[in-house]
């Protein structure tokens, strides 16, 4: 069994708020509340580059930690400039939250399904070159195989903190799973010209059920750990005249964002640092009794 303070972090690639809700997906809704929540950004490489340095999907409305990264964020990258508020689950010092994890001990190991992972590419390795080891199986419709290679990796790591970092392709166009019995022919191609929203539609929420399905074993494997779970962003299905992403509209940057986080690594400085905050509101406590009785 993985160490109790591992994570697994996993991306739905292009997967719509609507489509999350409407589909039937057990295990994964499993984990909590759906948060309807605004990605960092509008295409695969900008929001996992965010996410990488602490800017999950959030929900601007709500002052509520994690749920609000603004107000506490899921994981959190401190330094001089960048104290702690006591309100984030789990901190880290380095120069992303993948180094910053691997500076507490964390083995860490990452899947990308999309293009903008490769780590062949310049760009691609920016997103991951601080993992331990990194698998991109070069399509986005190769859920098994990452899955094998996760697994077998997670194998050898018996009571070892572990972050796992996976991005599932299946979600992003041209939606397509194994065995599902319809052609690769996308049905959302930017400025084209015989799209087709319904099937865009049909074709993810069945795809999503699907991956459900295949993630179930990984999901149990870290029950009694610490899983977020999100889309980077979603896709445009003719409105406003536009489809798929890499454009500003709140149907690309509306994300499901889910998590179960019950047990944060906890250092030295996160101690002290919590020490402090409940120091302060003690004194705020007392006060507040005192202002009471004099008045």
């Amino acid at each position: 069994m993985l160490d109790r303070t591992s994570v697994l972090f996993v991306t739905l690639d292009s997967c719509r708020f609507d489509t999350f809700e409407a589909a039937r997906a057990p295990h994964i809704k499993a984990l909590g509340p759906t948060h309807r929540a605004m990605a960092p950004g509008n295409f695969t490489y900008a929001s996992h580059a965010a996410m990488f340095m602490g800017f999950t999907p959030g929900v601007a409305s709500r002052a509520e930690p994690l749920v609000n990264p603004k107000f506490g964020k899921i994981f959190k990258i401190v330094g001089a400039a960048f104290p702690s508020k006591g309100t984030e689950f789990l901190t880290v010092k380095g120069h992303n939250v993948i180094d910053g994890l691997k500076r507490q001990g964390f083995v860490t190991l990452g899947v990308g399904a999309a293009g903008w992972f490769d780590p062949d590419t310049l760009t691609g390795q920016n997103l991951t070159r601080d993992f331990d080891e990194f698998f991109y199986p070069g399509d986005v419709m190769s859920l098994g195989r990452s899955l094998s290679w996760l697994h077998g990796k997670l194998d050898a790591l018996d009571g070892q903190r572990v972050f796992a970092f996976l991005n599932v392709g299946e979600t992003h166009v041209p939606y397509w799973h194994e065995g599902c019995g319809w052609s690769k022919k996308n049905p959302c191609v930017p400025f084209g010209q015989d799209n087709d929203a319904q099937e865009c539609r049909r074709r993810q929420v069945a795809c999503l059920e699907w991956v459900d399905g295949q993630l179930a074993p990984l999901l149990d494997r870290f029950s009694h750990a610490n899983t977020v779970l999100c889309s980077d962003h979603g896709d445009a299905w003719g409105e406003e005249g536009l489809w798929e992403h890499g454009v500003h509209h709140h149907v690309v940057l509306e994300v499901p964002l889910l998590f179960r986080l019950q047990h944060a690594p906890v250092t030295a400085e996160g101690l002290a640092q919590n020490a402090r905050v409940k120091a302060k509101e003690a004194a705020k406590g007392v006060l507040g009794r005192v202002r009471d009785r004099l008045r």
